[in-house]
């Protein structure tokens, strides 16, 4: 049991309403032209899968690398407190890749989507294993910031669109979600990253840490105003505005954080952040279904 609770730990699930935003944004929208909810549940369990295999897969990387470390600001994983061997890590890695394959089979046979959708899922696979992990992890180039707002918010807005709804629309209604969920989940990686810039320092390369961290906070306000403007709907505010007052509120929250905290006394700046993009891209959706 204490093996199955490490494990569950090292899923980091609290990071899932980050990767079900922009699906459940794009399912949504989709939902309102006629889309299948069977499609959309299959998007939302693969896209779950692919975010544990890059939970999994970043503990594995940072471990090896020497990141997780003495000295690291943010929380520990199982593997630094001992709860999990480097060869339990690899099975549950390969496992969790094996899961995502099948569920990626199973949401194209199912929404009768083209099989050159799995390309994409096997793009998205590769994105999820290789952020600290490999001989040439994209996240110790200052990449993942890049990698982030492709997969998290044009690939998962759009993509999942497209498995839904059977087709693409490159119409605002659909590229603004798209940029502003993609926005919001850099800024997620970004405060991450400015809260372990001392423990990165000389092992990894991050935006915070090519900037500095004063230009980092400011980095960090412009992806969090840009990306709330783009997921809020000018034409219907006057109606629907008091829906999107909390997530707002969040936001707001969010920013006097980052601003205010350093270190590990940013911590509870990163939930407040995901649960405000998660409930904007829900009331999004919602609205426009």
């Amino acid at each position: 049991m204490s093996t199955v609770k490490a494990l569950i730990n090292s899923m980091r699930l609290r990071t899932l309403p980050l990767s079900l935003a922009g699906i459940v944004c794009g399912g949504f929208l989709a939902m309102g032209n006629g889309g299948s909810v069977w499609s959309l549940l299959l998007v939302m369990v693969t896209g779950c899968a692919l975010q544990v295999l890059s939970n999994l897969s970043n503990e594995m990387g940072d471990h090896l690398s020497g990141v997780d470390g003495e000295g690291r600001e943010g929380p520990n994983y199982s593997m630094t407190d001992g709860g999990l061997t480097e060869k339990q890590m690899w099975r549950a890695i390969n496992g969790m890749v094996v899961f995502c394959c099948l569920s990626g089979l199973a949401m194209v046979l199912v929404s009768g989507s083209p099989w050159w959708l799995l390309l994409l899922g096997a793009a998205a696979i590769w994105a999820s294993t290789h952020y600290t992990l490999g001989k040439n992890p994209y996240g110790y180039r200052g990449l993942g910031d890049l990698f982030v707002f492709i997969f998290f918010g044009i690939v998962s807005v759009m993509g999942s669109f497209f498995v839904v709804a059977h087709r693409i629309d490159f119409e605002w209604l659909l590229i603004l979600p798209a940029i502003g969920v993609g926005l919001l989940s850099v800024a997620v990686l970004n405060v991450n990253n400015i809260r372990d810039m001392e423990s990165d320092r000389g092992k990894r390369v991050t935006v915070p840490l090519k900037i500095g961290a004063r230009r980092a906070r400011w980095y960090q306000t412009f992806l969090i105003i840009v990306g709330a403007l783009c997921m809020l709907p000018l034409p219907v505010l006057p109606f629907f505005g008091f829906l999107f007052l909390l997530p707002v509120a969040g936001l707001v929250l969010h920013l006097m954080l980052v601003w205010q905290a350093e270190g590990r006394k940013l911590d509870p700046a990163l939930p407040v952040l995901v649960i405000s993009t998660f409930l904007l891209a829900f009331v999004y959706g919602l609205i426009f279904k």
